[in-house]
């Protein structure tokens, strides 16, 4: 069989051994399979093509359409490349930096190599038939015809399991890259380092790629460059040509410039390689630090304590699915930083080069994992492509100082892909695959989580703990992660929080959850994610609010700072993502435990987390987007204000109402919060603060309203905005006295009719063209035509109501 050749990248990478260049327009894309691969080149009238750039997803709208399934089948991309080599005897090779989820490789109608796995790099060698075909009339003179085949349909067989709250995207979604190889190059280096406060002991080990089995000595030089780009040491030698890996230099370092979330200093090692007059070179960032999991105790770097504060990210975003640019990757990055984050686990598989490179930059440490998630354990190419993912994913990402910890599995006691499930066979592959990791990179940790059967096999360990979500109340958070801790040797907390629709406040957030015990475990059980059925929790009789949730994760983080043997914690999930097991969301086909929705647009719950973990000044009075509060004539009212400043003045309609004192452990937001009587209609709140010398303000703006409501009898249609020609659109629901019914939970579904379109399927609450509302309201955005549309909202029994765009 033929098969990809795999390898490790250069994380600073001009050459990645040779030249490469992104492929990344010029690409035809066909959604559905073909008879043979000489369908592509026939003739273009058999088979319907679309113009495409790469990177490239066909499920970045269906990803989270409410009315149907996203696609799970093969396609096609099709390109006529120019191949100009400039290397005598050289290798041409196309680069994936991931495909999903199985990729067959054709140069014309043959196939040259394949890969499954939709998430790890691969590199396809197509010298020899690119040399074969490149004169073939049906290029007509402009290249090498080059095929690539993606397929994600459902295969039991193949991880992760098609029951992962995740999409498994098709396409070429990340960097395609062409890349021009000496014969003799350059494929991966490894920098192992041994580190202390004091000195750094470094070995460069290097791999080369040498299909023609030549035979020689070559030269070779190493060279390493402090973070100030300054050359510190250097080795140069000649040896016969190897095989597998070898050792090339060994140095010391002493006082060595640390990395550390503070301080992210990265060092370069230049490794070339030179043959006659060829010359492979690979430049690879790598920091210096090390760490320890405190037996029963808390997280160290570089000697000390540091509490892991952190999140989870998919690759996944509104409008491209997992076909991230690097510029979208890099905003929410920053923005994970900017909320005083130093950790992030990449869930649940390994993600772009991008991500890795940005997390060492930025100083965040990092949990990456393979996708061995749910459904069991599968037979024996089930088990040869985990571990391939393990091998990969370790080998490319070997020298970002981010990673700490190799992710073995996730909710692996999760039964439902096989008839049988063992769980003596799992913790028999488990084992497996902690011995291949250590074996392959013994300087990390391994990890997984949720699956207490085989806790005792890694390193570090993380149950299911969804205190105030799945099970359980929020207040039980601290004594259940204090029993986990006793009972794990290292143990850290991966994924906690819950769901918030953004837009949708609640003056009595906990209403609804009195039947929810306490004192009966906190962990997430079968079935404790749908919408029905099963013990009472807040998943599923709570409101879903951005309140609640922000309670959640205040206590939540005000009690993490009063737990000294806590290695720390990292919530579920930055930003909302799409996910085929969650229909029946207020955004259908979406899991919205973000803190930012799916267009990287921050919810209230942000706010929390820089109030506890940034550094840089924060003040934020709840409730941006809280247009309409409600209550009794006279009745306080409590306003929340989320700031790292020592103390915060508040303002109702221009009068001073007191100042509050800054103390973490006064719950709710740290004691800045104010019972206030607002007048009925429109008011104005303002809040003032000073941290380290600068005042910060913020404002907010909104209505009280003191009538009650009953069920909702109509709606309103209205054009709130326009924007060239794009127009938003907001429907109301009100009773039938004319009142916001502020508390509803309908779903409505726009629909237009006309040569305008719905900007819709974004997994957004402003883009979903059926999506619940929030306190009353919800809205979509229109692009108009050339003539006029007509835009319709239905709601189950509620009069449809329609408006006229011109």
């Amino acid at each position: 069989m033929m098969t990809a050749f795999v390898s490790s990248h250069s994380v600073v990478s001009a050459k990645e051994g040779g030249q490469s260049t992104r492929v990344t327009k010029g690409w035809s894309f066909h959604k559905g399979d073909l008879g043979s691969p000489w369908e592509a080149w026939r003739t273009r009238f058999l088979v319907e093509w679309e113009s495409v750039t790469l990177p490239h997803t066909v499920n970045a709208l269906d990803s989270v359409d409410p009315d149907v399934e996203y696609y799970q089948g093969p396609t096609w991309y099709r390109k006529v490349m120019k191949i100009n080599n400039p290397y005598k005897n050289g290798r041409t090779v196309l680069h994936f930096e991931g495909a999903g989820q199985k990729s067959d490789v054709y140069v014309f109608t043959e196939k040259v190599g394949e890969h499954e796995g939709g998430y790890d790099e691969f590199k396809i060698d197509i010298t020899d038939l690119a040399k074969k075909y490149k004169d073939k009339k049906v290029n007509r003179g402009r290249g090498v015809p080059i095929l690539v085949r993606c397929d994600n349909s459902r295969d039991v067989e193949r991880v992760p399991s098609d029951m992962s709250d995740f999409v498994q995207y098709n396409g070429v979604y990340r960097h395609l890259n062409m890349l021009y190889l000496p014969q003799v190059s350059l494929s991966q280096v490894h920098i192992k380092s041994d580190v202390t406060k004091q000195q750094a002991v470094l070995s460069v080990k290097a791999k080369l790629y040498n299909p023609d089995e030549i035979n020689e000595a070559v030269s070779y030089r190493v060279e390493i460059y402090d973070p100030n780009g300054r050359l510190i040491l250097t080795e140069e030698s000649s040896k016969p040509i190897w095989n597998d890996e070898s050792v090339l230099a060994e140095f010391k370092i002493d006082n060595p410039e640390l990395w550390s979330p503070d301080k992210p200093n990265l060092y370069t090692c230049v490794t070339k390689v030179i043959r006659g007059s060829d010359e492979s070179e690979r430049r690879e960032k790598f920091g210096l630090r090390f760490f320890e999991f405190v037996k029963k105790g808390p997280f160290k770097l570089n000697g000390d304590r540091v509490l892991i504060k952190g999140t989870h990210r998919h690759e996944d975003h509104a409008g491209v699915g997992a076909a991230m640019s690097d510029e979208l990757i890099k905003k929410e990055l920053e923005y994970i930083k900017a909320m005083g984050a130093n950790f992030v686990r990449l869930g649940h598989y390994q993600q772009s080069r991008e991500v890795l490179k940005l997390c060492d930059e930025l100083g965040l440490m990092v949990w990456e994992e393979i996708p061995w998630c749910r459904g069991g354990l599968g037979g024996e190419r089930y088990q040869q492509g985990a571990k391939r993912m393990l091998r990969n994913m370790i080998n490319q990402h070997y020298n970002h100082p981010s990673v700490i910890i190799w992710g073995l599995g996730n909710e692996n006691d999760w039964k439902g892909d096989f008839v049988k499930f063992d769980k003596e066979a799992i913790r028999s592959f488990m084992r497996e695959l902690n011995t291949e990791s250590h074996k392959l990179d013994p300087s990390r940790m391994t990890g997984i989580r949720r699956c207490a059967f085989a806790a005792d096999i890694v390193d570090v360990y993380s149950p299911s703990i969804w205190a105030g979500w799945y099970r359980g109340k929020f207040i039980d958070y601290k004594e259940t992660s204090n029993a986990e801790i006793a009972k794990n040797d290292r143990f850290i907390h991966m994924e906690w929080g819950g769901s918030s629709h953004a837009g949708r406040h609640s003056e009595k957030p906990d209403e609804g959850l009195a039947g929810i015990a306490t004192g009966q475990g906190t962990d997430e059980r079968e079935g404790d994610f749908l919408m029905s059925g099963g013990a009472a929790r807040a998943s599923k009789d709570g409101d879903w609010s951005e309140t609640y949730i922000c309670n959640l994760m205040d206590w939540h983080l005000k009690e993490q700072e009063t737990m000294p043997n806590l290695t720390g914690t990292a919530f579920w999930v930055f930003k909302d993502f799409a996910t085929p097991v969650r229909p029946e969301n207020p955004v259908p086909d979406v899991n919205q435990k973000g803190v930012m929705t799916r267009d990287l647009k921050p919810k209230e719950s942000y706010y929390v987390f820089k109030s506890y973990w940034s550094n840089e000044p924060t003040l934020r009075i709840y409730g941006h987007s809280w247009h309409t509060r409600w209550g009794k004539r006279g009745e306080k009212k409590i306003v929340k204000v989320y700031s790292n400043c020592p103390e915060v003045k508040l303002y109702l309609n221009g009068k001073f109402v007191g100042s509050k004192k800054r103390n973490s452990q006064d719950f709710p937001a740290a004691g800045l919060r104010w019972g206030v009587v607002f007048r009925p209609g429109s008011n104005v709140l303002k809040a003032v603060g000073e941290y380290n010398g600068e005042t910060i303000t913020d404002t907010i703006k909104f209505n009280y309203e003191t009538r009650s409501w009953g069920k909702v009898n109509r709606l309103k249609i209205d054009e709130i905005e326009r924007d060239g020609d794009i127009v938003t659109i907001e429907v109301t629901a009100y009773d039938k006295n004319n009142v916001m019914c502020l508390d509803s939970r309908n779903y409505v579904r726009f629909t237009i009719a006309g040569d305008g379109k719905l900007i819709d399927n974004l997994g957004t609450p402003d883009g979903s063209r059926k999506v619940q509302l929030a306190n009353a309201k919800a809205r979509i955005r229109v692009k108009l035509g050339k003539s006029e549309s007509v835009v319709g909202v239905v709601s189950k029994d509620v009069k449809s109501v329609f408006v006229t765009l011109k």
